[in-house]
């Protein structure tokens, strides 16, 4: 989900009206293969900015591709994308695959299968979450760029506090940023508790940190047990806040809006369920942060050593209608190739950037970036994806993630808020998965 539960990526892009995107699909609305000067024509409905045109051109020299790309909003998009699925109407030949809606898509067979056209086996190493686009082997999207839940620390901060090298267990993390409260940060942890879906993500990323998963394969709750890795991580998070560790205005401040007041501007010294990407695109940003060159990622503690991160990327599919699915497809692996992927991110200069683009998908894309030294500790961010990024859910998100998730930051906002008990947060959270799972 996007802006409205994920503003952190998306308030980096621009978004605009939803008649330019019905604008865009009617260009490439004249005829089967919509025909432009005798080349091909796609449409291709994102919600980051085009690549740059020259480059866009490059590939119409290249296939014969001309690509209409046009930007609308996340929630615009999934609008669309529902609006014309459902009445199985041309929208679009490619467009957005979100993470969340993999279940989703897979059940209502919005989107074509990407079999056809990618072998996920040869794929899933350089790409390695690509699984989170899969369920039951079946390939709903391609991965577009890499996003992923990190642990960040002001390491100005913790040297300061006495902290020597890097906390990998969560008692080892508590007792650090406890030296940082004595060194004058009262409340040094940034957890955001809004109700909104980065904290439903957060409690993903905790729950693998404690060593388990909230959903099983088939889509069971696996944290009623107040023994469970999902109840301890959710007794940790309200605790931290009603200790005084994360600060008292958290219960309000979604993801992005903690990044930037917060960290950025040194009022806490870390961040439990950062986003990949973060380091470059906020905190080393001269004119808005105040901690510049002082911030890192660290790998995410866990009970024993360091835990899993949690993938929330974006993909890209060819909807069920689309006119032109070749070509479309001829595209997405064109726009994923190592070499553009590591352009999008800033491989050859910032004209070539697309605004907002998070991480590379692929591994071989990060590390031609971390060897020309263009992407804040490429290195670390590509050992995290290599090493510890997975998919949230074993079998991709279930179809009835949206009502999931919505549970899910309610009942952890209202525990942090003192108006429920953790236990009831927990009862109140897998009752409503397992009604959903009953109900399809």
């Amino acid at each position: 989900m996007r802006p409205s539960r994920l503003p952190g990526r998306r308030a980096l892009t621009f978004t605009f009206a939803t008649a330019l995107l019905v604008s865009g699909a009617a260009c490439a609305s004249g005829g089967g293969s919509g025909s432009s000067g005798g080349a091909q024509s796609i449409t291709v409905a994102m919600h980051y900015p085009s690549p740059p045109k020259a480059i866009l051109n490059e590939f119409q020299k290249q296939t014969g591709i001309k690509v209409n790309w046009v930007e609308i909003g996340w929630d615009d998009l999934q609008t669309k994308i529902a609006a014309a699925a459902s009445s199985n109407s041309y929208f679009a030949d490619a467009t957005d695959v979100d993470w969340s809606k993999v279940g989703e898509y897979a059940k209502t067979g919005w989107f074509l299968p990407m079999g056809k056209w990618f072998s996920a086996s040869s794929l899933k190493q350089d790409m390695p979450q690509l699984g989170t686009f899969m369920t039951h082997g079946e390939l709903v999207g391609m991965p577009f760029d890499a996003s992923f839940i990190v642990t960040t620390v002001n390491s100005k901060d913790f040297q300061k506090a006495g902290v020597s090298g890097v906390p990998s267990t969560l008692s080892e993390f508590s007792a650090a940023l406890n030296k940082v409260r004595t060194h004058g940060m009262s409340s040094p942890l940034d957890i955001h508790f809004a109700a909104a879906e980065g904290l439903s993500t957060c409690w993903y990323q905790m729950t693998a940190a404690f060593g388990g998963q909230v959903l099983d394969s088939a889509g069971n709750p696996q944290f009623t047990s107040a023994s469970s890795p999902g109840a301890k991580a959710l007794t940790w998070m309200v605790n931290a806040y009603k200790s005084g560790l994360v600060p008292k205005g958290n219960i309000n401040i979604p993801d992005y809006t903690g990044f930037t007041t917060e960290m950025a501007k040194n009022r806490v010294a870390a961040v439990l369920c950062d986003y990949s990407g973060s380091v470059g695109s906020i905190y080393d940003v001269p004119k808005s942060s105040s901690v510049v060159g002082q911030v890192r990622y660290v790998p995410t503690p866990g009970v024993s050593g360091p835990g899993a991160n949690i993938a929330n990327p974006d993909g890209i599919g060819i909807p069920k209608a689309a006119r032109n699915p070749d070509a479309a497809a001829k595209f997405i692996k064109w726009f994923t190739s190592t070499d553009n992927q590591a352009t999008w991110a800033g491989l050859k200069g910032p004209g070539d950037v697309i605004e907002g683009f998070p991480l590379p998908a692929r591994l071989s894309s990060l590390d031609l970036l971390a060897k020309s030294g263009k992407l804040a500790q490429a290195s670390e961010l590509a050992t995290l994806l290599r090493e510890h990024a997975r998919a949230p859910f074993p079998e991709g998100a279930p179809p009835w993630y949206a009502q999931f998730s919505n549970a899910v930051y309610t009942n952890i906002h209202q525990a942090a808020a003192g108006q429920e008990t953790t236990q009831q947060a927990v009862k109140n959270i897998a009752s409503q998965a397992s009604q959903l799972k009953a109900s399809g």
